[in-house]
This record gives structure tokens, C-alpha cells and sequence, in this order.
């Protein structure tokens, strides 16, 4: 069993890294690291899924807000708790906005959804965004990349391929619980400010 889900990673891991960093992705990039130490994928080829998936959920993000303003599912995402701080952020320092954006969790969707809003023009929306997938990719694949060396070092040569897996799919559960828990407490003090 393990061995089949071994080769499902092989095979279609990297678009799942892709996939899941167009969403909030910090635990899909952190994966991609994690199998990139573990040899299952390129260490590069993981920071480019992880970086080309940031780019393009904030770049759809960003059209949804731009291009379909009166589109019911982009009035629902700006109704969201966050929305108009996220709307004020961008339009007082939009560089620093798009460069910091997705490692503000809970304002990732949103803030692009805002910045499709705001002024800011689409070629530096563009550039900013790319910069910042960049060093967001770099960023999480070498944090997990580097707990993937302390595992190995901790736990020894004993972990076996399947084990590895495990590893980091508790990871990847762990990190996606966290963040889930830290923007669920950000929404929950924005609407306490906008009420």
C-alpha cells in the first residue's frame, strides 16, 4: 500500500505541490521540500511547482478582483472577514502589500481579490507577485527541506521509504491545521474590529 502511494508522489506529487500552493499553501510547499530531501522529487523542480502555484492563485485572484467585480462568488470572497483592511493595506502601500501578502494568513484570498480592486496596474501586480512567489517558495520548500535533514538526523537512517511518507504527510496535516487555526483567529478578531 505504502509503495503504491510512494509511486502516486513520484508521479503527480509535484502537481499536487502546484495545486495546493495555488490555495494557502505554506504545508504543500513545506512537502515539496520535505520529498525533495527525501529524493522522492528535484529540490528544484519542488520550489517550482510551489512558486508557479503561488503565482498563479494570487495572479486568478487578483483577475477575479480586476475583471468580474460583480461576479456573486467575488462579492462573497469580498464580504469575507479581512477584506476591507486588506483593501485599505493595498491601497496605502501596494508594494508592500503584494510583496507580504500571502505570508499574512487569512488575507491571501482576499488580498488579492483587493488588489484586483485597488489601482495598483497589472504589470507591477505581476512583477511583485513573481518576486514574492519566488522567495515564498524558497522560503517554506527550505524549511521543509531542512526538517527532512533534522528528521534524518534525529530519527537516523532507520526511516524507511514508507515511513518517510508518513512523516510527512503528518507534516503536511500539522501545518495545514495550524495555519487553518491561525486564520480562523484572525477572521475571528477582523470581525470583532468591523463590528
Amino acid at each position: 500500500m505504502t509503495d503504491a502511494i510512494h509511486d502516486l508522489i513520484e508521479q503527480y506529487g509535484l502537481i499536487a505541490v502546484f495545486l495546493g500552493c495555488v490555495a494557502e499553501g505554506e504545508s504543500a510547499a513545506l512537502l515539496g521540500g520535505f520529498f525533495a530531501h527525501q529524493h522522492v522529487f528535484v529540490l528544484w523542480q519542488a520550489f517550482l511547482a510551489a512558486a508557479s502555484g503561488a503565482f498563479a492563485g494570487d495572479t486568478l485572484f487578483f483577475i477575479l478582483g480586476r475583471s468580474f467585480a460583480d461576479h456573486p462568488s467575488v462579492l462573497k470572497l469580498k464580504a469575507r472577514p479581512g477584506f476591507s483592511h486588506a483593501y485599505r493595506l493595498v491601497s496605502s502601500h501596494p508594494n508592500i502589500f503584494v510583496l507580504s501578502n500571502r505570508y499574512i494568513y487569512g488575507l491571501r484570498l482576499v488580498g488579492g481579490i483587493a488588489a484586483g480592486f485597488s489601482s495598483i496596474s497589472v504589470t507591477r501586480f505581476v512583477i511583485l507577485n513573481a518576486l514574492s512567489s519566488a522567495v515564498w517558495a524558497a522560503f517554506f520548500g527550505t524549511i521543509g527541506y531542512v526538517f527532512g535533514l533534522g528528521a534524518e538526523r534525529i530519527i537516523g537512517q532507520a526511516l524507511a521509504r514508507h515511513e518517510r511518507l508518513l512523516v510527512a504527510l503528518a507534516i503536511g496535516l500539522g501545518v495545514a491545521v495550524l495555519a487553518w487555526l491561525v486564520a480562523h483567529a484572525i477572521a475571528k478578531k477582523e470581525r470583532g474590529k468591523e463590528t
